[in-house]
């Protein structure tokens, strides 16, 4: 949902969002995000908190960060973004603003309101931007969508009650299920 009138904004204005509002901002143009749901947030803790722990087990390097943490995915200033974890393991990228550049996975869980926003517009940026991982996390669909941009751009489908690996980090399996039913 847009949330300004049509005009070419960039990260001047992003930064200058009234306390408390929340937007993204793509190929500048701003987005309002809506709160999210009990069920996107369980699912945001439970993947990050899964993340970090295989993270610290194996004494690696990246560092995953919920929302609200911004983004920022080109020199020109027009697309800030705040995905629901990043995996970051380059950690000059990170700053107290945020993220400057791609981070290595991207996971969104979807919501009502972001549907159309993860499944494509989310997913062209992400692609064009170096993310090397993208995971659609959708609850109504009991899915986990992934792209290994670095491998292929066809996605990797798996239901809910399937184990997941991620790419960037070899060994991590995830079961959506299981996160659900603890």
């Amino acid at each position: 949902m847009e949330l300004k009138e049509k005009k070419e904004y960039c990260s001047d204005d992003y930064w200058r969002l009234p306390e408390g509002e929340r937007a993204e901002l793509i190929h500048g143009q701003l987005y309002a995000m809506a709160p999210p749901g009990f069920l996107h947030q369980k699912l945001v803790m439970e993947i990050s908190a899964a993340i970090h722990r295989f993270i610290k087990e194996k004494h690696g390097n990246c560092e995953v960060i919920p929302a609200p943490f911004a983004v920022n995915l080109d020199k020109e200033d027009k697309n800030w973004v705040e995905p629901d974890i990043s995996v970051i393991c380059v950690k000059e990228k990170i700053t107290e603003r945020g993220c400057v550049g791609a981070p290595d996975l991207i996971i969104e869980v979807v919501s009502p309101s972001t549907r159309k926003a993860d499944y494509c517009t989310k997913y062209m940026l992400y692609a064009e931007s170096g993310v090397k991982e993208y995971w659609i996390v959708d609850p109504k669909r009991q899915t986990t969508m992934i792209y290994r941009f670095m491998e292929d751009f066809a996605p990797v489908i798996y239901p809910f009650a399937a184990e997941t690996e991620s790419a960037v980090l070899p060994g991590l399996l995830v079961c959506i299920r299981k996160m659900l039913e603890g």
